[in-house]
């Protein structure tokens, strides 16, 4: 969800207890954790936008007009060629009903009034039905449900593990299930209005005082220029209830999530907690024990819709779940939840947003959440780095920082949130993304996400009405111009791609299918930059080296982050290292992992080790020792 907040931190959330393999932790922590056999790799694809071909992106423009992709659109040569990629899980974002612009009402789908709607395509983040899709997605409206559980299929004949996304902070203002089933209750539908709070309301409430459209300020207008029929300034809610971001505002403000009303999960307005917590040290124990402990508890009614809407979506074959604004809602939720997810299926994967650093073990913990979006420290790092106002040397200390909870801090240069990397307020260019790319993939044991079209160097420069540029509108009908010539009228073969783009896209290969098959990206790390800037000359803080290594790899790992410059220097690798490696004096060849045409030689002398190196603008190397 687009974030209205001033300076707002996104930082996501991905559990996945998958193929059970002890695996040796990295740096020089004693945890031990369960983790999978091999480095799990993450494409998010905004679903509505994957299979346009509608290259018209008129601002504002309406689906007759730019287009819109469907879920028929991910055929069989699509999955493959993004499974051939690299990748191991498909987060389809989007999926779930949410409040658009488009008239539906043939269907029994009521029509979105455009004042509490963001955009004509309307945010995926106003969930307005959790047991159905998004209409938009369907070629036949009807059975839009059966065309998503067909793409779910499909997913998983072509190898690919599928996550959608549940919003528990926030519902859209006019949420109303048309397809739930029998016995379950609309959210909002039993709650006492006449007060502000009761544990088992699903909203706050301000009795006696209607909800008011925001003023809209700057000639600003729901729809652009146009008018809609419905667009009158007027959206009747009585009584208001609290917007998503946590406005208790009547009429919020026009930077709000007006188009959104807060859940409640039984925490009374002055932040008193009416549910039982998990007793000190329950944070060690596992999903089951947790499981048990909720088993007998009464908890709060929006606690138990949620479990009901994830079990419901287990059920038809989605394998996980990305979590949007996950630290909004409290913690002892999350047990709740997500050891409620792991009995139904132990390899679910859990994804969520989580801001404050000084939380994430906590949702990892107790909320038994698997992966967080390592957002405020290292992506944030590397943007500074890429941008050219930041040093390699502040990037160590947050592995340091981070190593008994490395496994779980997902890496990621792009998401829907984010600026595209190829655009001018980032990068640029997306050659610049490059080592960091290298650097975020095969740093840790952590799952690596790519956005669809990063690949491919997609700059997110269309204006489209209610998205800006720089990002990949989520709020509106547009084409993804770099996308769409590797797409190429739907044989996705890249026939449209300029040769700098085949480039990009085979660099992305090469580097996703070797992370995901090396051993020694699952077990041990060690710093050397840190090291080198001590000890060695000419090495300097646009270059970043480590090492990982298993009993059967060792790798040396090294990017330049400079632009303009080439790099050359004698990397030196510390006694310590060539021990744990049980390496003798003498000579030993590193060839480069990623196109297999860099041969060098390390040297050991005295038990230290030296690679003379010189690396290109922008180069990186994954020296395998032979």
């Amino acid at each position: 969800m687009r974030k209205f907040l001033g300076v707002v931190f996104l930082f996501v959330l991905v559990l996945f207890w998958g193929c059970k393999q002890e695996v040796k932790p990295i740096g020089n922590t004693s945890l031990k954790k369960v983790e999978p056999h091999k480095k799990y790799v993450v494409y998010q694809v905004f679903t509505r936008l994957f299979g346009n071909t509608n290259t018209t992106n008129k601002p504002w423009g309406t689906i007759e007009e730019n287009g819109v992709g469907k879920f028929n659109d991910f055929s069989e040569k699509a999955l493959a060629e993004i499974k051939d990629l690299g990748v191991t899980h498909i987060w389809y974002t989007g999926v779930p009903h949410h409040a658009l612009i488009n008239d539906y009402t043939k269907y029994g789908i009521s029509n979105d009034d455009p004042d509490v709607v963001k955009g004509r395509a309307g945010s995926p983040y106003a969930v307005k039905d959790y047991y159905n899709v998004n209409p938009d997605l369907a070629v036949n409206v009807e059975n839009r449900l059966q065309e998503f559980e067909a793409l779910i299929e499909r997913s998983h004949q072509a190898g690919l593990k599928v996550i959608i996304d549940i919003v528990p902070n926030h519902v859209a203002r006019n949420y109303k299930s048309i397809s739930k089933p029998n016995g379950v209750k609309d959210f909002g539908e039993s709650d006492d209005v006449s007060v502000t709070y009761l544990i088992n309301n699903n909203f706050y409430y301000n009795p006696g005082e209607s909800f008011k459209v925001p003023v809209w300020e700057s000639d600003y207008s729901p729809l652009g220029k146009e008018k809609h029929p419905m667009e009158d300034g007027v959206f009747y809610e009585n009584p208001a209830k609290w917007t998503g971001n946590g406005s208790r505002l009547s009429q919020p403000k026009m930077n709000d999530w007006y188009e959104t009303v807060k859940i409640n999960y039984g925490i009374s307005p002055e932040g008193r907690k009416d549910f039982e917590e998990l007793p000190i040290g329950f944070e060690n124990e596992d999903y089951k024990a947790h499981f048990e402990f909720w088993k007998n508890k009464t908890v709060p009614d929006s606690w138990i819709k949620f479990r009901d809407i994830a079990i419901y979506w287990l059920d038809k074959g989605v394998d996980g779940f990305r979590y949007d604004m996950a630290e909004m809602v409290p913690v002892e939720f999350w047990s709740y939840m997500n050891s409620a997810i792991k009995m139904k299926n132990p390899d679910a994967f859990l994804l969520a947003e989580v801001y404050n650093p000084k939380l994430y073990r906590d949702y990892i913990k107790k909320g038994k959440m698997d992966y967080l979006y390592d957002k405020v420290q290292l992506y944030d790092t590397l943007k500074h780095v890429v941008q050219g106002h930041g040093k390699t040397d502040n990037i160590p200390p947050i592995f340091d920082g981070l190593k008994d909870i490395e496994h779980h801090m997902l890496h990621f240069l792009e998401n829907h949130d984010e600026q595209r990397l190829a655009s001018p307020d980032f990068a640029g260019n997306a050659e610049k993304g490059k080592p960091a790319m290298v650097v975020s993939a095969t740093s840790t044991t952590a799952p690596i996400m790519i956005y669809f079209g990063q690949e491919v160097g997609e700059d997110g420069s269309e204006e489209t009405g209610f998205g800006d540029p720089t990002r990949t509108s989520i709020f509106d009908y547009v084409g993804v111009p770099a996308h769409q010539r590797w797409m190429n009228n739907k044989q996705f073969d890249g026939g449209q791609l300029t040769e700098s783009e085949k480039k990009l896209r085979d660099f992305y290969k090469r580097l996703l299918n070797f992370s995901i098959s090396s051993s020694a990206l699952m077990e041990h790390y060690e710093d050397l930059h840190l090291y080198n800037r001590k000890n060695t000359e000419r090495y300097n803080d646009k270059v970043l080296s480590f090492a990982r290594w298993s009993d059967d790899e060792k790798l040396i790992i090294v990017s330049n982050f400079d632009s303009e410059s080439s790099q050359e220097f004698h990397l030196k690798i510390p006694q310590e290292i060539i021990k744990k490696w049980k390496f003798e004096n003498g000579d030993y060849y590193a060839l480069d992992q990623l196109y297999l045409t860099s041969k060098t030689k390390l040297k050991i002398q005295n038990g230290i080790g030296s690679l003379h190196l010189q690396l290109r603008p922008l180069e990186s190397l994954i020296l395998k020792i032979q």
